[in-house]
């Protein structure tokens, strides 16, 4: 039975395997996102918490894109658990510094999806990962820019309010 169910699939188990990861990848990100809101608002970092919640709903609508094509391919998605998110951060800076190494884990891990599907031929998933391609290179941009705030702005007297401030004024442009 389990053969004939993988006929009507369009995604080959591995690559079906590796989206499902990236859904609980997904997934993770938004409630990270959502634990650093909780901080920055908790810390007096209105702006940035407000930054968080919206990158928490961006990953959260990656999640529920990948969870669709899942089960348009005629696969089987799965819904993850979530645990450990942690909730406490040592600094300001440190938040936007996991974030940053959250975006580029993402992108990663989508690279492991396309190379996989590359080697199988995947093409029909490759071209549904190039929205997700184009996607996280504004994602980890707007996080580097923010990390490099601290630096242009540095920390002491008011800068943790101007950084605040302008955390949610980053914008990505291709052109």
């Amino acid at each position: 039975m389990k053969d004939i169910m993988r006929v009507k699939c369009l995604l080959s188990s591995d690559v079906e395997t590796l989206i499902n990861q990236q859904i609980k990848k997904e997934a993770h990100s938004s409630a990270i996102y959502l634990s650093m809101a909780s901080w920055c608002n908790r810390n007096g970092y209105d702006f940035s918490a407000n930054y968080f919640f919206a990158q928490a709903e961006e990953e959260r609508l990656h999640q529920l894109k990948f969870f669709k094509y899942v089960l348009d391919m005629g696969g089987n998605a799965v819904s993850p658990e979530i645990t450990h998110i942690k909730a406490e951060y040592n600094s300001f800076r440190e938040v936007f510094e996991e974030a940053l190494e959250q975006e580029i884990s993402v992108t990663q891990s989508i690279k492991n999806i396309a190379a996989r599907c590359y080697k199988e031929q995947d093409f029909v998933t490759i071209e549904f990962l190039n929205w997700f391609f184009k996607e996280q290179r504004e994602e980890e941009y707007k996080a580097r820019r923010a990390v490099e705030l601290f630096d242009i702005i540095g920390e002491e007297g008011t800068g943790r309010w101007q950084i605040d401030k302008h955390v949610g004024q980053i914008t990505y442009s291709e052109d």
